[in-house]
């Protein structure tokens, strides 16, 4: 007897590459790719864009301050070379604030580029406007999908419902990653499915 293939299926990922639990998130989607008939497509949101006219503490203030040059020379990058950047820029960037610690957003934006084979140029948007509407635009189809009380990572399945998360430490791998995303495409199927959450006790597991 041969069995029927399963479907092959759609997510998209809005992460924002300053933040970790996204990055958990994004190793986690990434390893369902491998391991499950699944398309993932990676699209930008904003930590800045989100935090725009609240009242935060100073050092988070200046951390969403920060927060602006990674995302617009992400958008810069994709409106130079399409969507298909994202992703390996993301990875590039990513892997030198998460799994490195790296603080030298600069520096660290700069060698991403660079190892991704994108103009070096394209730092400059950091310190530049020239994309922030195409940003909001992104940022903006994420919460229209979920509503503006989250914050990255926020996933569609096959171009649905939205939802923030889901949120791990460390991100599965192998069958452990399948099985969670068969769980949350099951429970996130459910019409009237809202939340689920408990109190977090550790931080990111980056190895």
């Amino acid at each position: 007897m041969s069995s029927t293939p399963a479907p092959r299926r759609t997510a998209e990922m809005w992460f924002d590459p300053m933040c970790p639990w996204a990055w958990m998130t994004s190793r986690w989607l990434t390893e369902v790719e491998r391991v499950r008939p699944v398309d993932v497509t990676w699209s930008v949101m904003s930590l800045a864009v989100l935090n725009e006219g609240r009242d935060l503490p100073e050092d988070y203030r200046r951390l969403m301050d920060a927060a602006w040059g990674p995302v617009r020379v992400l958008m810069a990058a994709r409106a130079a070379h399409g969507d298909q950047v994202l992703k390996p820029l993301y990875d590039a960037i990513g892997t030198r604030l998460h799994p490195q610690g790296r603080k030298d957003r600069d520096v660290v934006v700069r060698e991403a580029l660079v190892e991704v084979g994108l103009s070096v140029e394209l730092a400059d948007a950091a310190t530049s406007d020239a994309h922030d509407d195409e940003l909001r635009a992104s940022h903006a189809r994420a919460i229209d999908l979920v509503g503006d009380d989250v914050g990255t990572p926020v996933i569609a399945i096959d171009g649905g419902q939205a939802f923030f998360g889901p949120v791990m430490t460390p991100a599965p791998a192998g069958e452990d990653a399948g099985r969670l995303w068969d769980g949350f495409a099951l429970v996130t199927s459910v019409p009237g499915f809202y939340e689920l959450k408990r109190t977090r006790t550790q931080g990111p597991i980056f190895t």
